[in-house]
């Protein structure tokens, strides 16, 4: 009788054994752990979408403390590679895109995207002082990045356990999932691996979190100075 308790107990099992623990934990709780995890870390790896003043974006992005570097791809535009070192921020795009900036976002004409020509594929510096660089900020800065794709609205509660990318994850969602869901990882520091935002502003990865990665700047030969701001006026 005893031993056969003793085998239904084991075979029971600890949903939380091997973990970090935070499944145990509120769903609050649980939100503020992985908040306080993703401020202590040095970088990060993202992708996915996230929509911005009405627009799509597709982000992958490698993040660290002191500056970025990746793609930005505008859905039905043409893409951007970023690239900032501390405050030095670069913008890299083919001559279709900068002919779009001369043009307000319109259909550029051949001749636009000749004149645009010797802009392909180089860096451009993007001056302190532009409108430009508070708005590419907002892609390269992994401290406000982090904070802004974590924001969620509403009552939280913990969801589903799952896994993303093979890694363990526990489900914090606000407002019954339409305020926001994180999946925070299970196993070791309780990253954030998944973002759902808010009003389904877009879904994005993270990943690679703490690995170190390459950031230089650009080789002064592969740097043009543009002489006007980077995005056009369209009002």
């Amino acid at each position: 009788m005893g031993l056969t308790v003793a085998l239904a107990a084991c075979g029971t099992g600890d949903p939380d054994a091997g973990t970090n623990g935070v499944g145990k934990l509120s769903a609050s709780k649980i939100e503020k752990k992985t908040r306080a995890a993703a401020e202590r870390a040095r970088s990060v790896k993202l992708s996915g979408t996230v929509v911005s003043n009405g627009r799509t974006y597709r982000l992958d992005m490698h993040l660290k403390r002191d500056g970025a570097t990746g793609k930005v791809a505008a859905k039905g535009g043409s893409a951007f590679w970023l690239l900032r070192v501390g405050k030095q921020m670069f913008l890299k795009a083919d001559a279709d895109f900068w002919a779009r900036q001369k043009k307000g976002g319109e259909e550029p004409s051949k001749s636009d995207v000749q004149a645009a020509g010797k802009l392909d594929g180089k860096y451009v510096k993007v001056p302190a002082e532009d409108p430009a660089y508070k708005q590419l900020s907002g892609f390269a800065d992994m401290q406000s990045l982090l904070e802004g794709l974590m924001m969620m609205s509403g009552e939280r509660e913990t969801g589903d356990r799952g896994e993303v990318g093979g890694v363990k994850t526990v489900r914090v969602q606000a407002g019954g999932g339409s305020g926001g869901v994180v999946d925070v990882s299970l196993i070791g520091s309780p990253y954030p691996l998944r973002i759902e935002r808010a009003g389904g502003a877009g879904t994005l990865e993270l990943g690679d979190w703490n690995k170190e990665f390459a950031l230089e700047p650009p080789a002064k030969q592969q740097v043009v100075d543009y002489g006007r701001k980077i995005v056009a006026d369209k009002g």
